[in-house]
């Protein structure tokens, strides 16, 4: 069997495997995910093991520091877990019914959720994401295909393989849970033709990957594309707030799509409140690019290019410009940004508004650190990613974005007059 016949066999197991998934009932779906999570802890040297050999044979390849940080499992690896554990504890959406109403002839009209039948996977570097995109998809009633890159193969192999033993232990399908074992990169080609099988392909990774997917693919795409994420320092911002939520924003964890890499200062605000948290990022080892007036009042910071107000570094560099006021802040935004996050550091509540309403990233904040934008900390338990496309789902993607709804119909004998 060649590859083609061989990615194309694994995508029609997974079509076989969505119909058994999307009949489960919610506790066998949750009793996978507490024992994915057993097996898992049980598993962790072996699984470290494995994750040391991908990030060794990367150093030796020279892969770059973001990616070597996103390839790590060791620090997400109780997060990790947990999502499993609050995923099983999140509601069942699947055959929920909303907006149920009642038409003039008696005729009631609901909306149930459905599962979307066989999602795949395509990602680079973080193997947790292998973890995290199961779980949700299953929870959902889907099956799920994952290709993780060739430079965390062996972290993905020995994650996928507890996932499914854990399914032939709870009596959930090992098929539903489908690992594409190669490296060979036209996998992912056979992968992108299968419309027969896959209802929806989600690409994460960097801009290359996501170009290839869009243009060559034949499932309908969701992208999870770069984060140039904002904040923007109001005239009214409190000074110490800005400085922390610009901070956290950057520092706290750098090789993330939400994390902050362009800082916008409203011109009111350029001597009162910037100087102090360029102080507190050049204390980090930030480097500063930033526009003549940022450069003019921070003698370090080094003049940036018109491509770093389109960058997402994934490092410990920061784009910084001064605006004259809200409305150019957010035709920079609108200029330069992903539709990621954006965030704006005020006191004035009108501007808070106007922020809020005219600002029409996935997900959008005020007076807060760009790192919200994440599922496990809006409550969804993990997320398959973070959607920047608008159709069918926006912003971090949990339980809900991996439905879709029918219409169920309700009579009693009701005719078309």
């Amino acid at each position: 069997m060649d590859l083609r016949e061989r990615i194309e066999a694994l995508a029609r197991d997974a079509r076989t495997a969505s119909r058994l998934v999307a009949d489960l009932d919610t506790r066998h779906k949750d009793a996978w995910l507490l024992r994915s999570a057993e097996r898992l802890e049980t598993a962790r040297g072996r699984i470290l093991e494995a994750n040391h050999t991908d990030i060794r044979a990367a150093e030796e390849r020279g892969v770059d520091a973001p990616l070597l940080r996103r390839l790590d499992l060791a620090d997400k690896w109780s997060a990790m877990l947990d999502g499993l554990r609050q995923v099983a504890a999140l509601p069942d959406p699947v055959g929920s019914i909303s907006e149920t109403r009642v038409r003039p002839n008696g005729l009631r009209v609901g909306r149930m959720r459905i599962p979307l039948g066989v999602i795949a996977i395509v990602y680079e570097s973080r193997p947790n994401v292998t973890v995290d995109a199961a779980a949700l998809c299953v929870k959902a009633g889907n099956a799920v295909i994952l290709r993780g890159g060739s430079e965390a193969i062996q972290s993905n192999l020995a994650l996928a393989a507890e996932l499914r033993a854990a399914a032939l232990e709870t009596d959930v399908p090992e098929d539903a849970i489908a690992l594409v074992p190669v490296t060979d990169r036209t996998a992912v080609d056979h992968l992108l033709t299968l419309d027969r099988y896959v209802d929806l392909l989600i690409p994460r990774g960097g801009p290359g990957l996501i170009r290839k997917v869009v243009a060559e693919s034949t499932i309908p795409v969701l992208k999870h594309d770069a984060g140039v994420c904002h904040v923007f320092i109001d005239a009214s911002a409190d000074p110490e707030m800005a400085r922390t939520i610009v901070l956290d924003s950057k520092i706290r964890q750098m090789a993330v799509c939400n994390g902050l890499e362009t800082l916008l200062c409203h011109e009111a605000a350029r001597h009162s409140v910037l100087p102090g948290v360029l102080k507190a990022l050049q204390e980090e080892g930030v480097e500063l690019r930033g526009c003549p007036k940022t450069c003019e009042l921070f003698a370090d910071a080094r003049l940036a290019s018109e491509d770093d107000w389109a960058s997402e570094y994934l490092d410990k560099i920061l784009a910084v410009r001064v605006v004259k006021d809200l409305d150019e802040a957010i035709a920079h935004v609108q200029r330069f940004g992903t539709d990621h996050t954006d965030v704006i550091v005020t006191n004035d509540h009108a501007n808070a508004q106007a922020w809020q309403r005219r600002v029409n990233s996935s997900t959008v904040g005020v007076n807060c650190s760009t790192a919200f934008a994440d599922g496990y900390r809006l409550g969804l338990g993990a997320e398959i990613g973070i959607s920047t496309s608008k159709l069918h789902a926006f912003g971090p993607m949990g339980l809900e974005e991996l439905t879709t709804r029918k219409f169920v119909l309700s009579g009693d004998g009701q005719l078309r007059e």
